[in-house]
């Protein structure tokens, strides 16, 4: 693995480095600035993805810092993370909550071609025409949503989310996953402890970058 230092100030670390093709994996916020961190989502499933797709490189991205209230300084993280992947000929995207609005941004890199999004937040004024042509993927936990002191993200509001990207032109593909929560793993006492359904989250994740090619 190569941990590399971004032109914002923010890291990357890439498993595989200088791959033809490169999953590039973007984290989720939280509404009070925080330092950036590495997920345990995001971790976990390179974990397990990266054995599986051997032809791919995978490259995780630590913000600067992680809030949604910050969002422009998350998609210039995102954007100088594919800069600094200059060598990939194509691109797709992980998003994990508001990692999907981050992802769909920095799709307007001409090497994205497809989209996975986790319980995406995808506010209202983000531009979503660079998606035209493009493959989305949204997954989303049945049982997800916002409750005090714990972020989340409604799957109403992901279905919103690809209704919008339908009409601005993208390919789509919803799942709900039946009793799934806001994420896949988290970190525990240092170990990564998944979360209920983790095994369909990876199951429909793999079946997402098989589709896109990997």
């Amino acid at each position: 693995m190569q941990a590399i230092s971004l032109a914002t100030g923010a890291q990357m670390r890439v498993t595989r480095p200088g791959s033809d093709v490169m999953v590039a994996c973007v984290n989720g916020g939280s509404g009070r600035a925080r330092p950036g961190n590495w997920s345990p989502t995001i971790e976990w499933l390179v974990d397990r993805l990266a054995p599986r797709f051997p032809d791919a490189g995978f490259a995780e991205v630590r913000y600067r810092v992680r809030s949604w209230r910050m969002l422009p300084s998350c998609i210039a993280d995102g954007q100088a993370a594919l800069d600094a992947l200059g060598s990939a000929r194509r691109v797709v995207m992980l998003g994990f909550s508001m990692g999907g609005a981050v992802s769909i941004a920095c799709a307007a890199d001409d090497r994205v071609t497809d989209l996975v999004a986790l319980a995406p937040w995808i506010p209202d004024e983000l531009a979503l025409s660079q998606l035209a042509g493009d493959r989305v993927t949204i997954l989303h936990g049945s049982i997800d949503g916002w409750v005090p002191g714990i972020p989340g993200v409604r799957p109403a509001h992901s279905r919103g989310g690809a209704e919008r990207l339908r009409a601005a032109g993208a390919d789509v593909t919803y799942r709900r996953i039946p009793g799934a929560v806001h994420g896949v793993a988290l970190r525990r006492n240092g170990r990564l402890v998944p979360l209920p359904r983790a095994g369909t989250w990876l199951a429909d994740i793999e079946d997402a970058l098989a589709r896109a090619g990997l």
